[in-house]
């Protein structure tokens, strides 16, 4: 019994940092194998864990811990890994399956195809990103992801469970309908997610985050930070997640004002210490709200419509709140 908890400990330790193929390797002695595409994603897999690691001892070291924010998200990752065991939603297999006989185009594997798929990719998680700012329901899953006051790597972890399957049926959906080949699709989906965790590097591990003249070109981390942030002039910008062309083309794209200091958070005061806040707050809150409204259009609304929105007439929505910013500092 004590064996089968140790092991099972060290199998998630093993999976938390990604190094289970890599450790195989290792044993097979097949080094050979680094230089294939799955060698590849077996020395890349580890760069994120260990770098939360690093953050969190230089968090020690700079005497900026951030420890409420570190034990919130420990507490939603084991939470979402036991979810995980009891509910299995292959959510991109099933897009690939059913929609794939109605895309209207067929690539293959070659540069120009990457790039185009790319392109695509980013333009689907832009809407999917869009929708789970702009519409309440969908903002019960993502709110999660935003309620944590400080900004470090470990708030790649912090999500709603059910916020993974929402964002792989939009994304999958629209990019299997546009003719992404399914094998570039994971490829894709590989990258992006391992830069997308690495945009939430904090601070204490890359002070100016902009990273130089490549702030001009693709989404960095200072990209991000200003997305997390709930100062009025970055409200709801940067949904992008490596390319900001669809930020710059819908009008969301805000760059990081160094004189301005970043304000992480959600706009709804809560305790962000708090795990049953953070995970379950936002849909609490909206229940509250549809219960309490008059008639069922108002219910549907408070479901459907904008953060924020109320069917009071003192309400602001996050647009509203950086709309009238953006009026009275016109600089």
């Amino acid at each position: 019994m004590t064996m089968s908890i140790i092991k099972s400990i060290w199998n998630e330790i093993v999976g938390f940092f990604g190094i289970t193929r890599f450790l195989d390797i290792l044993k097979d002695q097949d080094y050979s194998t680094f230089l294939t595409y799955d060698g590849i994603v077996a020395l890349i897999l580890p760069i994120v864990p260990l770098l939360i690691f690093l953050e969190l001892f230089l968090g020690f070291a700079y005497k900026k811990p951030q420890t409420k924010v570190y034990k919130v998200i420990f507490l939603i990752y084991l939470f979402n890994r036991i979810i995980g065991r009891f509910i299995a939603i292959g959510m991109v297999a099933f897009c690939i399956g059913f929609l794939q006989p109605y895309s209207i185009l067929e690539t293959s594997i070659t540069w120009y195809w990457f790039i185009y798929s790319y392109i695509v990719w980013e333009f689907a998680h832009f809407i999917y990103h869009f929708l789970a700012h702009k519409v309440r329901l969908f903002w019960c899953l993502h709110a999660t992801h935003h309620s944590p006051e400080e900004m470090n790597l470990s708030v790649s972890h912090a999500h709603f469970f059910l916020e993974a399957p929402y964002a792989d049926f939009i994304r999958t959906s629209i990019c299997i309908l546009m003719g992404v080949n399914p094998v570039m699709l994971f490829t894709i989906m590989f990258i992006d997610g391992t830069y997308g965790a690495f945009i939430h590097v904090g601070e204490n591990l890359v002070k100016d985050a902009r990273f130089g003249f490549l702030n001009k070109i693709i989404l960095t981390p200072s990209h991000h930070r200003v997305h997390h942030a709930r100062n009025p002039l970055y409200l709801d910008t940067n949904y992008c997640n490596l390319l900001n062309i669809w930020d710059r083309i819908f009008g969301t794209y805000q760059e990081e004002n160094i004189n301005m200091e970043i304000d992480y958070g959600i706009t709804r005061q809560i305790n962000s210490g708090s795990f049953i806040q953070v995970y379950f707050g936002e849909i609490i809150h909206l229940v509250k709200d549809v219960t309490t409204a008059p008639g069922i259009l108002n219910k549907l609304r408070y479901i459907f419509y904008p953060p924020g929105w109320s069917h009071q007439k003192d309400y602001m929505t996050a647009k509203m709140i950086r709309d009238e910013y953006l009026k009275t500092n016109t600089n």
